[in-house]
């Protein structure tokens, strides 16, 4: 029996569903199977203070956070590398054996494949400044006892070395620079203010997709991070709304930072209350703090310094944040000091003997708002990165 033009499409129409149900049935049971989840409680039960782990994910994450042998000891009996070598700004205060094993670390750190070329010109003295990435370098190593000796209520004893950065890489692969964001157009739906536009910064949220501008730069010492206040609207609230969604938007680069759900630092009952947060959450302050410092103190200051290939699309140094360091782990390579091995790099100071004078903590005045500018963090409990 011929069938006519509408039955012919209408039964077209059904094979192609079929097949569609079938290859899409398929898709759910062998590619969007979820996987299996392990839940570490950290806290009292019903609150949902837990954790929660991909074992898949940890292997891949186990396997990127291997530290490298530290260099053989150094021998003690040596003359001072000041008067060894010229130009030595930071390092003087070490032996010339200690100098050149921190510099040959330093080059299996940050640029194993370029060598000692990549801060020195070849051709010319070891004490020329002509590479402006020997500059950087100087920078940095002032920046890294700076963290080490004055910001222990975040890194405790744990430290940091160039490689919690680099990781064998001339340029940390988790920096970041202004973004400026998706092209809009104006109109009748007004300016979108940096939302649903979703970036990797913000978990690919709908949320303002820069939330490092705002907080965690030399201008941003002012910002309040803000989520809820003390008062009835609009007494005591600084901001509008916005301000709440932009601290999401912090928290959630937090979040993805470390690889921790929420409640790695907040209690579920009550996310404002420092008094009912775990100690995580106070080391987490001093570490915003400490962000905010080292980009205000010594990334930014060096604008003029980086060549224009080096810069952001907007002309901004490349400059740190949380994921910096962490690279999706609680703990910057899960904990491991490599500071024991390099004592020379949690000295205060340098040829003159004059310690680093960084952008120091202040203790925040109380104040309506549960923010690391109104609240004071709980002084108790401060554990390691």
């Amino acid at each position: 029996m011929k069938m006519t033009r509408e039955e012919a499409l209408r039964s077209l129409i059904l094979r192609i569903a079929g097949v569609f149900a079938v290859v899409f049935g398929a898709g759910l049971l062998f590619t969007f199977e979820y996987p299996p989840v392990v839940s570490v409680q950290t806290g009292y039960r019903g609150v949902a203070l837990e954790q929660n782990f991909h074992p898949a994910r940890l292997e891949t994450l186990a396997a990127a956070n291997q530290v490298p042998a530290p260099q053989d000891p150094a021998d003690p009996d040596a003359a001072p590398a000041s008067e060894v070598y010229q130009n030595v700004q930071v390092l003087g205060d070490l032996n010339e054996n200690e100098f050149i094993r921190v510099m040959t670390a330093m080059t299996e750190w940050v640029s194993p494949e370029q060598g000692c070329t990549y801060c020195h010109a070849e051709g010319e003295e070891l004490s020329s400044d002509s590479l402006y990435t020997k500059v950087v370098a100087r920078r940095m190593l002032q920046m890294t006892r700076d963290i080490n000796v004055n910001w222990q209520p975040h890194v405790a004893q744990t430290g940091v070395t160039c490689y919690t950065c680099h990781r064998g890489k001339p340029v940390p692969s988790q920096v970041w620079f202004n973004e400026p964001g998706q092209p809009h157009a104006r109109g009748v739906l007004g300016d979108p203010a940096g939302q649903n536009q979703p970036a990797m910064l913000a978990g690919l949220a709908s949320l303002p997709f820069d939330p490092l501008t705002p907080f965690l730069t030399g201008g941003g010492k002012d910002a309040g991070i803000r989520v809820s206040s003390d008062t009835a609207l609009p007494s005591g609230n600084r901001s509008s709304i916005k301000q709440t969604e932009w601290t999401y938007s912090l928290m959630i680069h937090m979040s993805e930072s470390l690889g921790v759900n929420c409640t790695y630092c907040h209690n579920s009952r009550s996310f404002r209350d420092w008094g009912q947060s775990s100690p995580t959450r106070t080391t987490a302050w001093h570490g915003i703090q400490m962000t905010r410092g080292l980009n205000a103190d010594y990334l930014e200051p060096l604008q003029g310094v980086f060549p224009a290939n080096r810069l952001g699309p907007l002309g901004d140094v490349p400059k740190v944040a949380c994921s910096t360091c962490h690279e999706g782990v609680y703990k910057p390579l899960y904990g491991v000091s490599m500071l024991k091995d390099y004592p020379e790099l949690a000295k205060a100071g340098g040829i003159t003997g004059v310690p680093v004078q960084p952008a120091s903590p202040v203790a925040p005045e109380p104040g309506p708002a549960q923010t690391p500018g109104s609240a004071q963090p709980p002084s108790s409990g401060q554990p390691a990165q």
